[in-house]
């Protein structure tokens, strides 16, 4: 899968545990009428991915849905979802959803005074 958006925010890449888990997490904001605020884990190798990138930058990342059951001590089974990157590339020159803009003026050119004499031969 991949999502389209705009960096919102950007951690740095944290160490957990003895054996050296790294992860590093960056938001993502939508463009849509109803904007998503979407936090997007990068993990291991996958952590310096995100060292060119800044807030504010147009991006489509690659992403893994991962689920995982969890039984707590009183043997409630609870569940957890999390959106696992594994690509980033930005967006510069790729065309949007919003339209161009209008040339100005001074590039159009005026009508021809003869174009201006057709005769109309509509019925009404």
């Amino acid at each position: 899968m991949e999502i389209i958006g705009k960096i919102k925010w950007i951690d740095e890449t944290k160490t957990y545990g003895t054996n050296g888990f790294r992860k590093r997490e960056v938001v993502l904001t939508t463009e849509e009428q109803y904007p998503q605020h979407l936090l997007i884990e990068f993990v291991q190798d996958k952590c310096d991915l995100l060292n060119n990138f800044q807030i504010g930058q147009n991006i489509k990342i690659g992403i893994n849905l991962r689920g995982r059951e969890w039984v707590n001590p009183q043997g409630e089974t609870k569940y957890f979802n999390s959106i696992q990157g594994w690509r980033i590339e930005p967006l510069e020159g790729v065309a949007t959803s919003e339209m161009p803009p209008m040339p100005p003026v001074s590039a159009f050119e005026p009508a021809d005074d003869e174009a201006l004499d057709i005769e109309d031969d509509l019925p009404f």
